[in-house]
Protein backbone atom coordinates (compact mmCIF):
# COMPACT_ATOMS: atom_id res chain seq x y z
CA UNK A 1 0.00 0.00 0.00
CA UNK A 2 3.02 2.22 0.89
CA UNK A 3 3.93 1.95 -2.53
CA UNK A 4 1.04 2.66 -4.32
CA UNK A 5 0.61 5.52 -2.23
CA UNK A 6 4.11 7.30 -2.62
CA UNK A 7 3.41 6.52 -6.84
CA UNK A 8 0.03 8.13 -6.10
CA UNK A 9 1.77 11.32 -4.67
CA UNK A 10 4.86 11.23 -7.49
CA UNK A 11 7.33 10.20 -5.08
CA UNK A 12 8.08 7.11 -6.13
CA UNK A 13 12.03 6.43 -5.02
CA UNK A 14 12.87 5.21 -8.69
CA UNK A 15 13.60 1.49 -7.10
CA UNK A 16 12.71 -1.65 -8.84
CA UNK A 17 9.75 -1.36 -10.66
CA UNK A 18 6.78 -3.06 -9.60
CA UNK A 19 3.29 -4.05 -10.94
CA UNK A 20 1.66 -0.95 -9.21
CA UNK A 21 4.64 1.21 -11.28
CA UNK A 22 4.43 -0.19 -14.88
CA UNK A 23 0.26 -0.13 -14.35
CA UNK A 24 0.65 3.68 -13.11
CA UNK A 25 3.07 4.47 -15.79
CA UNK A 26 5.87 5.36 -13.02
CA UNK A 27 3.87 8.56 -11.22
CA UNK A 28 5.42 11.11 -13.88
CA UNK A 29 2.62 12.56 -15.36
CA UNK A 30 0.05 12.44 -11.91
CA UNK A 31 -1.46 15.59 -10.92
CA UNK A 32 1.51 16.02 -8.38
CA UNK A 33 -0.56 18.71 -6.78
CA UNK A 34 -3.70 16.44 -5.04
CA UNK A 35 -2.73 14.17 -2.33
CA UNK A 36 -3.13 10.63 -2.14
CA UNK A 37 -6.48 11.05 -0.40
CA UNK A 38 -8.08 13.29 -2.41
CA UNK A 39 -7.32 11.63 -5.85
CA UNK A 40 -9.05 8.41 -4.06
CA UNK A 41 -11.84 10.88 -3.25
CA UNK A 42 -12.08 12.17 -6.42
CA UNK A 43 -11.84 8.87 -8.07
CA UNK A 44 -14.73 7.13 -5.98
CA UNK A 45 -17.17 10.43 -6.02
CA UNK A 46 -16.70 10.02 -9.97
CA UNK A 47 -17.19 6.57 -10.30
CA UNK A 48 -20.45 7.17 -7.45
CA UNK A 49 -22.09 9.77 -10.06
CA UNK A 50 -21.60 7.21 -12.74
CA UNK A 51 -23.41 4.80 -11.32
CA UNK A 52 -26.09 7.01 -10.14
CA UNK A 53 -26.34 8.51 -14.00
CA UNK A 54 -26.18 5.18 -15.61
CA UNK A 55 -28.98 4.11 -12.70
CA UNK A 56 -31.36 6.89 -13.29
CA UNK A 57 -31.34 6.04 -17.18
CA UNK A 58 -32.08 2.65 -16.92
CA UNK A 59 -35.25 3.85 -14.94
CA UNK A 60 -36.18 6.59 -17.01
CA UNK A 61 -36.38 3.25 -20.01
CA UNK A 62 -39.35 2.34 -17.71
CA UNK A 63 -40.84 5.87 -18.12
CA UNK A 64 -40.82 5.21 -22.54
CA UNK A 65 -37.75 8.30 -21.97
CA UNK A 66 -35.13 6.59 -24.54
CA UNK A 67 -33.48 10.07 -25.12
CA UNK A 68 -32.98 11.13 -21.36
CA UNK A 69 -32.03 6.94 -20.66
CA UNK A 70 -29.17 6.93 -24.03
CA UNK A 71 -27.51 10.62 -22.84
CA UNK A 72 -27.56 10.05 -19.03
CA UNK A 73 -26.26 6.16 -19.42
CA UNK A 74 -23.68 7.60 -21.70
CA UNK A 75 -22.82 10.32 -19.42
CA UNK A 76 -22.62 7.75 -16.70
CA UNK A 77 -19.96 5.93 -18.53
CA UNK A 78 -17.67 9.25 -19.36
CA UNK A 79 -17.57 10.01 -15.76
CA UNK A 80 -16.55 6.83 -15.12
CA UNK A 81 -14.11 6.68 -17.60
CA UNK A 82 -12.94 9.89 -16.05
CA UNK A 83 -12.60 9.09 -12.64
CA UNK A 84 -9.48 7.16 -13.29
CA UNK A 85 -8.04 10.90 -14.41
CA UNK A 86 -7.56 11.22 -10.77
CA UNK A 87 -5.71 8.06 -10.60
CA UNK A 88 -3.04 8.65 -13.56
CA UNK A 89 -3.70 11.67 -14.62
CA UNK A 90 -5.68 13.33 -17.96
CA UNK A 91 -2.74 13.21 -19.50
CA UNK A 92 -1.07 9.67 -18.60
CA UNK A 93 -4.59 8.06 -18.84
CA UNK A 94 -5.32 9.25 -21.89
CA UNK A 95 -1.96 7.71 -23.21
CA UNK A 96 -2.73 4.56 -21.82
CA UNK A 97 -6.50 4.00 -23.31
CA UNK A 98 -4.87 4.69 -27.09
CA UNK A 99 -2.10 2.20 -26.45
CA UNK A 100 -1.62 -1.08 -28.95
CA UNK A 101 -3.04 -2.97 -26.41
CA UNK A 102 -6.45 -1.22 -25.81
CA UNK A 103 -6.78 1.32 -28.79
CA UNK A 104 -9.25 -1.37 -30.70
CA UNK A 105 -11.35 -1.44 -27.21
CA UNK A 106 -10.87 2.56 -26.60
CA UNK A 107 -12.21 2.76 -30.37
CA UNK A 108 -15.63 0.62 -30.08
CA UNK A 109 -16.39 2.19 -26.73
CA UNK A 110 -16.08 5.37 -28.16
CA UNK A 111 -17.81 4.47 -30.67
CA UNK A 112 -20.78 2.69 -28.98
CA UNK A 113 -20.96 5.92 -26.58
CA UNK A 114 -21.56 8.07 -30.16
CA UNK A 115 -24.14 5.74 -31.37
CA UNK A 116 -25.91 5.41 -28.29
CA UNK A 117 -26.78 9.08 -28.46
CA UNK A 118 -27.21 9.07 -32.05
CA UNK A 119 -30.09 6.58 -31.42
CA UNK A 120 -31.64 8.56 -28.51
CA UNK A 121 -31.03 12.01 -29.50
CA UNK A 122 -31.37 11.83 -33.16
CA UNK A 123 -32.81 8.73 -34.75
CA UNK A 124 -35.11 8.04 -31.91
CA UNK A 125 -35.39 4.68 -32.35
CA UNK A 126 -35.81 2.80 -28.66
CA UNK A 127 -34.49 -0.94 -30.11
CA UNK A 128 -31.32 0.76 -31.45
CA UNK A 129 -30.37 2.91 -28.37
CA UNK A 130 -31.11 -0.30 -26.20
CA UNK A 131 -28.73 -2.57 -28.56
CA UNK A 132 -26.20 -0.12 -28.75
CA UNK A 133 -26.64 0.74 -24.52
CA UNK A 134 -25.32 -3.30 -24.46
CA UNK A 135 -23.13 -3.38 -26.76
CA UNK A 136 -21.59 0.03 -24.98
CA UNK A 137 -21.54 -1.84 -21.82
CA UNK A 138 -20.09 -4.57 -23.63
CA UNK A 139 -16.96 -2.29 -24.79
CA UNK A 140 -16.35 -0.51 -21.55
CA UNK A 141 -16.39 -4.53 -20.02
CA UNK A 142 -13.60 -5.63 -22.41
CA UNK A 143 -11.95 -1.94 -21.81
CA UNK A 144 -12.04 -2.01 -18.47
CA UNK A 145 -10.81 -5.27 -17.91
CA UNK A 146 -7.55 -4.04 -20.11
CA UNK A 147 -5.86 -2.80 -17.24
CA UNK A 148 -6.21 -6.45 -15.29
CA UNK A 149 -2.97 -8.26 -16.16
CA UNK A 150 -4.00 -11.81 -17.95
CA UNK A 151 -7.92 -10.68 -17.16
CA UNK A 152 -8.85 -10.61 -21.23
CA UNK A 153 -7.17 -14.32 -21.66
CA UNK A 154 -8.81 -15.12 -18.62
CA UNK A 155 -12.44 -14.30 -20.30
CA UNK A 156 -11.25 -15.79 -23.38
CA UNK A 157 -10.66 -19.06 -21.85
CA UNK A 158 -14.36 -18.78 -19.90
CA UNK A 159 -16.14 -18.40 -22.77
CA UNK A 160 -13.98 -20.57 -24.56
CA UNK A 161 -14.83 -23.53 -22.56
CA UNK A 162 -18.68 -22.39 -21.97
CA UNK A 163 -19.07 -22.63 -26.11
CA UNK A 164 -17.10 -26.07 -26.38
Amino acid sequence: MDKLRSVLNGNDDGGEDGLVTSVTGGGESLCPSLSYQTRIQGFIGCCVIGIIFSIVGVILVFFGNYTGFAVLYTCGTLTAIGSTFFLRGPMSQLQSMFKETRIIATVIMILMLALTLMAGLWWHNKILCLLFCVLQFLAFSWYSISYIPFARDAVKKCFGSCLS
